[in-house]
């Protein structure tokens, strides 16, 4: 590592107090399905939204290396405050891809504003004078009670064909339905969204096309020229987090169990199993090592997206690469929760709630390992003088 990825920025050293309160407020927050509104306001604070927003309008115009450490910190402590704060944090650089006139207004009060995003092309949106009126709605809105706007996909007849477009709305437009219920990630708040003939602007639109291909309307910053498929960290960043702290609550829970047997060791009864300190050792070099070679994937991923312009390959390696570390880290949650025991599997227990939180996260469809396969087989295979 250089010297400068030794020495913590300032949203790595934010997240250590912010990875605190949320583990503080994790078990109240999965009973209340939503974040605790101070622990937003922490890492709103901290500077997770504004990590992408364009300098002109008081942005950071920070790095993916920076962001990721800082999100995987945060899961440490709690997996959905970390989900939270990375997709605000990919949400801002989304917005950034509008119009100036589009995100000038989006960042006219600060550039702290809380953005969350529905990608899928739940919504239509017909063409009038100046924009669309939009009508829509779309499930699965992470930490939407917090938002001040939402990126939300609608379709937009162009031509004849159907054409998914990116459609900016203040939180004043929006309507919430309260459906989440999750085993996993259950503090997202990830509920409805509702929109009912609202109209936007053109200028607060972008093709969704043109989002996924990093191709921003009038930012050239490299932070804003990277492929949506390239930054797929975005969603395992948190699972690194969460598989670090899975480790560190199997290892509260099992070491004073390996020193009280150290300690006083006596034979089995007849019949019985002997403690085995081998099977424990085993669990923790294969979870440590693993979570370090998910570690090592996604940094190259982040450290690839910080240096555009970006090949098609490499966008696929990316996707490869997170998809991947993320089916790794799946492994290690399900390892430590089998070698926990009864006890730690308790509810309120760290290591279930992590393994809960991991599983879930790994059904996002972006994390598949089959589609980021077919997708880098295809690049090798039929475009082999892009390979490397």
């Amino acid at each position: 590592m250089s010297e400068s990825e030794n020495s913590p920025t300032l949203l790595q050293s934010a997240a250590h107090d912010v990875a605190a309160a949320a583990a503080a407020e994790a078990t109240t927050a999965e009973a209340n399905r939503r974040l605790a509104p101070d622990v937003v306001k922490s890492f709103v604070v901290a500077g997770f939204p504004r990590h992408f927003v364009p300098a002109e309008c008081g942005g950071t115009m920070g790095t993916f290396a920076d962001l990721g450490r800082a999100v995987a910190t945060l899961g440490t402590g709690c997996t959905a405050t970390a989900w939270c704060a990375s997709l605000a944090a990919h949400t801002s650089r989304m917005a950034a891809h509008l119009p100036t006139a589009g995100y000038r207004e989006i960042w006219a009060d600060g550039p702290d504003a809380l953005l969350v995003a529905a990608l899928s092309p739940s919504g239509t949106a017909e063409p009038v004078p100046g924009g669309y009126r939009l009508s829509g709605t779309w499930p699965f809105v992470s930490a939407i009670d917090y938002a001040d706007w939402g990126m939300l996909t609608a379709v937009v007849p162009r031509d004849g064909e159907p054409e998914p477009r990116v459609l900016a709305v203040p939180r004043a437009s929006m309507r919430t339905v309260d459906t989440w219920r999750n085993m996993g990630m259950a503090a997202t708040g990830s509920n409805m969204v509702i929109v009912e003939d609202v109209f936007v602007p053109e200028a607060r639109t972008i093709a969704r096309a043109e989002l996924f291909a990093g191709r921003a309307n009038d930012s050239a910053a490299p932070c804003h020229s990277v492929p949506m498929q390239a930054t797929t960290m975005m969603f395992a960043d948190p699972v690194l987090g969460a598989a670090k702290g899975a480790l560190q609550g199997w290892l509260d829970h099992i070491t004073p169990k390996i020193r009280a047997a150290a300690n006083q060791p006596k034979p089995a009864l007849p019949g019985m199993p002997t403690f085995n300190r081998t099977s424990h050792d085993v669990t923790l070099a294969r979870a440590a090592t693993e979570i370090e070679a998910a570690e090592l994937l996604l940094g190259r991923a982040a450290a690839t997206a910080d240096a555009p312009p970006i090949s098609t390959y490499d966008t696929m390696r990316n996707w490869r690469d997170v998809a991947v570390a993320t089916d790794l880290l799946v492994g290690v949650a399900n390892r430590l929760l089998r070698a926990v025991g009864t006890s730690g599997q308790a509810a309120g227990h760290p290591v279930q709630r992590f393994w809960r939180d991991i599983n879930s996260v790994a059904g996002h469809q972006a994390l598949q390992v089959e589609s980021a396969a077919i997708a880098f087989s295809h690049q090798v295979i039929d475009n082999p003088e892009e390979a490397r």
